[in-house]
């Protein structure tokens, strides 16, 4: 029974892998070739002008923490938290997928990816291309990585937490004016489709590895983000839709009015699509990420920790005493 529960979530993981490749795909077409996409996404960044400097502080300590420095050592420490578990293979795939998922951003903003000037006024913000972003991807590889490889009693509360940082991040570069939500938005399908990858070659590699089923499943974790990342959108929709009108207004053209309306409507796209993604990733991390049946030293000392009870009320105990290897 399990053999085949593992098979059946491989088959999701790939699967989930090639809709959010279409979807990429999907949001380059709108926002990139269309020029009603490329009017929606100039029209949240001339919106940030708006009260630009009240926030421009705080925006620039949230951006200047991501860095090349940063992402290294983040990688290294989520490397050493997987082996300190023993989980060795762990350790390899969470390091490839950081690194998989930032370099191919890379290569899609910087050789694969290019926007067209469509001749609307205000739709170019003074690049060539800035999808995908490299903030949001670092971000989120980050903390997509540090739920596959913390103990299960950590989990939930680091997708919780961890997604408000990703989205925070994604809405900071639209404030600083580096980013279209589109490219925040391309950048978490990036990391998703790294993720299922990741997650399909882990769930092949248990299958001469007895294991038992899981008890820490994250449910209602998973319905939060699900709930919470379905609302925003929902937001970011009524927003967009109080803001475009039907006809092809030049941001330059759109009062003030109509400007917050964007930029309520491209950050609640970016938040609500942190929380759904993070919801996908965190639904099937107990079945590729299993406990080891002997606890290791790490594991012992999470156990031991009095933590605080996290939104989810997940039964996240993740007792080492189960009888679950990896």
């Amino acid at each position: 029974m399990l053999r085949l529960v593992r098979g059946l979530v491989a088959a999701w993981l790939a699967l989930l892998a090639v809709v959010q490749l279409a979807v990429l795909g999907l949001v380059w077409w709108i926002f990139i070739r269309t020029p009603h996409g490329q009017v929606l996404d100039a029209s949240v960044l001339r919106a940030t002008r708006i009260g630009r400097a009240q926030v421009e502080g705080m925006v620039d300590a949230l951006l200047n923490a991501v860095s090349v420095a940063s992402l290294l050592v983040a990688t290294v420490v989520i490397g050493f938290v997987a082996l300190a578990r023993r989980r060795y293979r762990l350790a390899i795939v969470a390091t490839l997928l950081i690194a998989c998922a930032n370099l191919s951003s890379q290569i899609l903003k910087r050789y694969a990816i290019d926007r067209p000037d469509l001749g609307i006024a205000g739709t170019d913000i003074g690049a060539p291309n800035s999808m995908p972003s490299g903030h949001m991807t670092v971000a989120t590889s980050i903390v997509v990585a540090a739920v596959l490889v913390l103990p299960p009693q950590l989990t939930s509360l680091t997708a919780v937490l961890g997604a408000g940082y990703a989205a925070a991040t994604g809405i900071a570069t639209l404030s600083a004016g580096w980013h279209r939500p589109s490219d925040a938005l391309a950048a978490l399908l990036v990391v998703g489709t790294w993720a299922s990858g990741a997650g399909t070659i882990l769930l092949l590699g248990q299958k001469r590895e007895p294991v038992t089923e899981p008890a820490a499943t994250h449910h209602r974790t998973v319905a939060i983000l699900a709930l919470a990342g379905a609302s925003l959108l929902v937001v970011a929709v009524l927003a967009i839709g109080l803001t475009d009108h039907g006809e092809l207004t030049a941001p330059v053209d759109l009062g003030p009015g109509r400007l917050v309306g964007a930029y309520v409507g491209g950050a609640a796209g970016v938040a609500g699509g942190t929380g759904l993604m993070m919801a996908v990733v965190l639904s099937t991390v107990h079945r590729v990420v299993p406990t080891l049946h002997r606890p290791t030293l790490i594991d012992t000392i999470v156990d031991t920790l009095p933590l605080p009870n996290h939104p989810s009320g997940d039964d996240a105990s993740g007792s080492t005493d189960e009888t679950r290897t990896a």
